[in-house]
């Protein structure tokens, strides 16, 4: 194969269902500007290799037993069965073989903790569910398998994530570097398969996405093999971490691994160096590199940022779409679009339409700066997806799909006649009103996602996000009235909310669960960051930032006090518990008491507050 300019990568781990959209949406772009370019995703690949017949055996022999638990010890007693079953359990959970549901739902599969449920799969699945509760159980037993690795052979494993506690706090370089000498089965997995596709492809340019903590050290590790195998590739590092945690990097250590370092969208940048490199421009696009030891932003690029109807289309050639594993986490239908189905991810617009919520971060680029394409461009990019990858199930991945946008798009496929299946991100607002509802159904809806926050009119006003109690309800009704499933994303910890705010938020949450105006929910811990209006502007909200330390490597999370609110900490446990159960539709009508160890405030939230904002 001819050497390419570039090769794109995906580093373990990420989610196991589809392709994170970074590596097809630049193969897209650099392609449409002349350069040749291959992508990789590290993350399934070295999924499918540890979790192979071949692969099993070979972890099990490397295992460090001693002292482990009675779990693994459990597991171990039954290696020759899961080495046996896992190929089939992944050719099933891969779509390859559906009949091995038979076998997986009469109780072939060995079994660990994870199958310590409590729930009766007969009565959620029904009898004929044989293939939704297959899924299920299959999932149970590579959870169990991954239980096993994170104990006895990696504890940095996730299945989604990879040291994820070192990228979280990577403010010491020290920390990272240490990490990065460090060899598991894992890792040598991962580089045998990078050094395979760099013999494949014999990039010129190796360029590394690292979305999220989980990413980080994984990144590393590949580009401190390329170095000392490769030296005359270029290293490139970009994505949402190093966008958001490295905007100040200037540790020249991380230069012995890398070349450059971008932030903010990928294609200028990218446009930049690779023409530096094969005409000698000396022009860069928002980029880190060093010189005599010292490191130096670059930003010399007189053109502009492309809009996001420039961006062209995703290519996915070089990506193994048939590999992608889909499993099934919990029994709740909405909870499982993340990991289960293989969903073309796309963007509808660069930005977000409201960028005003206080805890966001509004002050970077990928949320302050809106651009939307048109109805006409989204669908010409949908349609020409489909052609690639014969999948119909899409999902917009914006920070918040704009109501108008959506109706376009809508619109646009509906006179196109596509028949698609979609979900999105939305704010609650106003414009989502029972008609717009209807028609996004219509054109392939099926569920949506937004966040209730906190569920407190005086925080949401603090907080800036422009919704109020009564218009959440409207919205999540309307949704409700149109077929369309929704999960909501809550906060707790917020700025001065109180011990009774908190439990009173509970209370809308369980109400909001027993009218079926939500179907799925998660509790995020407040955090703030430097680029968010609390981060910038803590006085404004009532609290007092700790500062960061000096020379920090990543810069983003950053510590406060708080001398009004509660000590969330106190409640997270029982907010964890309650909208577990309320997900599964139990304990909706306990006593909010029920879920804590310690007395709490009676909620002021009258029983059928909800109910009576419904019929309003």
């Amino acid at each position: 194969m001819a050497q390419v300019d570039i090769l794109l990568i995906t580093p373990p781990f990420i989610q196991l269902n589809t392709p994170y959209p970074a590596t097809p949406s630049l193969k897209g772009f650099l392609h449409e500007n002349g350069f040749s370019v291959a992508q990789l995703d590290l993350s399934i690949a070295c999924i499918l290799q540890m979790f192979s017949r071949d692969g099993l055996q070979h972890l099990f022999s490397v295992a460090e037993v001693k002292g482990c638990s009675a779990n693994s010890k459990k597991i171990i007693r039954a290696k020759e069965e899961y080495i046996r079953h896992i190929d089939s359990v992944m050719a099933f959970l891969q779509g390859k073989d559906t009949t091995f549901a038979h076998t997986i739902v009469n109780g072939a599969l060995p079994k660990a903790k994870r199958f310590n449920i409590q729930q009766n799969l007969n009565k959620h699945f029904g009898w004929d569910g044989i293939q939704d509760k297959a899924k299920f159980l299959a999932t149970l037993f590579i959870e169990d398998l991954g239980d096993f690795i994170t104990e006895c052979i990696d504890n940095r494993f996730g299945f989604s994530r990879y040291a994820e506690q070192i990228g979280l706090f990577a403010s010491d370089y020290n920390v990272i570097e240490r990490e990065v000498q460090v060899d598991s089965p894992i890792t040598t997995i991962m580089l045998n398969l990078l050094d395979k596709s760099i013999q494949e492809h014999s990039p010129k340019v190796v360029g590394f996405t690292i979305p999220f903590p989980g990413n980080l050290v994984m990144a590393l590790k590949s580009a401190q093999f390329i170095k000392r195998n490769y030296p005359s590739i270029k290293i490139v590092i970009g994505g949402g971490f190093v966008s958001t945690e490295l905007r100040n990097v200037n540790e020249p250590r991380l230069f012995n691994l890398v070349d450059y370092v971008c932030l903010d969208d990928g294609e200028l940048p990218l446009l930049k160096i690779l023409g530096s490199l094969k005409d000698g421009e000396n022009e860069l696009a928002r980029t880190f590199i060093v010189e005599d030891g010292t490191v130096k932003y670059i930003n010399n690029a007189i053109e502009p940022d492309f809009d996001h109807s420039s961006i062209g289309t995703p290519l996915y050639d070089g990506l193994s779409l048939n590999d992608y594993i889909s499993v099934t986490e919990t029994t709740n239908p909405m909870h499982n679009l993340w990991s289960n189905g293989r969903w073309n991810k796309m963007f509808l617009a660069h930005g977000c339409y409201w960028h005003r919520c206080a805890f966001c971060d509004t002050s970077l680029d990928y949320i302050r700066r809106y651009s939307p394409a048109s109805a006409q461009v989204l669908c010409d990019r949908i349609e020409a997806i489909i052609a690639q990858t014969s999948q119909r199930g899409f999902h917009f991945v914006d920070e918040a799909s704009s109501p108008a946008v959506l109706r376009k798009l809508a619109e646009e496929i509906l006179a196109r006649q596509i028949s698609i299946t979609w979900w999105t991100n939305i704010r609650f607002e106003k414009a989502f009103t029972p008609e717009l509802c209807k028609l996004l159904a219509k054109s392939g809806c099926i569920a949506v996602s937004g966040g209730i926050e906190v569920a407190s009119d005086r925080l949401l006003q603090k907080m800036e996000k422009g919704v109020t109690i009564e218009q959440l309800v409207k919205s999540t009704l309307a949704f409700k009235k149109a077929g369309i499933m929704i999960h909501a994303y809550l906060m707790y910890g917020f700025p001065t909310q109180t011990s009774k705010e908190t439990i009173d938020a509970l209370e809308i949450v369980r109400q909001l669960f027993a009218n079926k105006l939500i179907q799925s929910a998660f509790w995020h811990r407040f955090t703030m960051t430097v680029h968010s209006p609390i981060g910038l502007y803590p006085e404004k909200y009532g609290i007092k930032a700790v500062p960061l330390e000096p020379n920090s490597f990543a810069q983003n999370a950053c510590g406060h006090i708080d001398t009004v609110g509660c000590n969330p900490n106190h409640y997270s446990d029982g907010l964890v518990t309650a909208l577990y159960n309320f997900m599964h539709s139990n304990g909706l009508d306990f006593n909010l008491q029920t879920w804590f160890d310690f007395k709490i405030p009676k909620t002021s939230i009258a029983p059928n507050y909800i109910a009576s904002l419904m019929r309003r």
